[in-house]
């Protein structure tokens, strides 16, 4: 399918982007969608989806779980998908979470059942926490500030290269053999966040250290600092899946469907590092 056109939902998040330009690599023609991307995409705006959607062959689809308020993804993906089968879209990889139990009350794979029975060949990709909330995410402000304080524990988390999410999605979208598969992506080996937070530190040869804070201490800080309640404890509840090493067990997913090993998180630190990304 690389004669082909992919919409991509989120063309300049952690994920789309990556798979924006990877599939512009290899020259397949894309619709980078988002609120002010290159085709204007608002799940909140549900007369912007089948424009979006004009056109396209495959789908790269995230869809609006994390943010504050009530979201009923099954029923919104499942009015996507059938505006994208109605308009010829033959292919849907969709990125939700390795989470399966509710986080906040929410389900982060409550999507999943519409696009399979969309009628259009469906891939799942279900990743671990990314390297990149470490420099680009959630986390950042934190590392910089040389503590990162989470309800996580000493849990274990096999953290996960964007790129590598990336890389699986390309070729869910553009190769065979992937319709029907649910893809949990992960890295090579679990850590805690005092291990990653530590591997940080030895590489910019900074004071950073990991703090372990109460869950319900961490809501209320969440609060006092303006954040909606109801997001507050979907993030602690996120954080708690690492504290209870939910998820801890490495797969062999990106080896499978790559042919290579994900990238390893020390690798990723080296680079970031180098990159001066948490200097101050």
């Amino acid at each position: 399918m690389t004669d082909t056109t992919v919409l991509v939902l989120g063309g300049r998040g952690k994920t789309g982007r990556r798979v924006v330009r990877r599939l512009r690599e290899r020259g397949v023609t894309v619709r980078s969608a988002g609120r002010s991307g290159e085709v204007r995409f608002d799940w909140e705006a549900p007369e912007t989806w089948e424009p979006a959607l004009a056109g396209a062959d495959a789908a790269y689809l995230v869809d609006a779980q994390d943010k504050p308020g009530v979201w009923d993804a099954e029923a919104a993906l499942g009015e996507l998908s059938r505006l994208a089968v109605a308009g010829g879209v033959r292919r849907l990889v969709l990125l939700q979470a390795r989470v399966t139990e509710l986080v906040g009350g929410k389900s982060l794979i409550a999507g999943e059942r519409a696009v399979r029975e969309s009628g259009a060949q469906w891939t799942v990709l279900r990743p671990n926490w990314f390297f990149q909330n470490f420099d680009e995410g959630v986390l950042l402000d934190a590392v910089r500030a040389g503590e990162v304080a989470l309800p996580a524990g000493s849990g274990r988390e096999p953290f996960v290269d964007t790129e590598d999410v990336a890389a699986v999605a390309v070729e869910a979208l553009l190769e065979d053999g992937h319709a029907g598969q649910t893809y949990e992506l992960s890295g090579a080996r679990a850590l805690t966040l005092e291990e990653a937070v530590g591997e940080i530190a030895r590489a910019t040869g900074r004071d950073i250290r990991y703090v372990p804070v109460e869950h319900q201490a961490y809501v209320d800080e969440l609060v006092r600092y303006d954040v909606p309640a109801d997001y507050a404890l979907f993030v602690a509840d996120l954080v708690a899946q690492i504290r209870d090493s939910k998820n801890a067990t490495p797969t062999d997913t990106v080896r499978q469907v790559l042919g290579r090993e994900p990238r390893d998180f020390s690798g990723f630190v080296k680079e970031a590092a180098a990159r001066g990304v948490w200097n101050t």
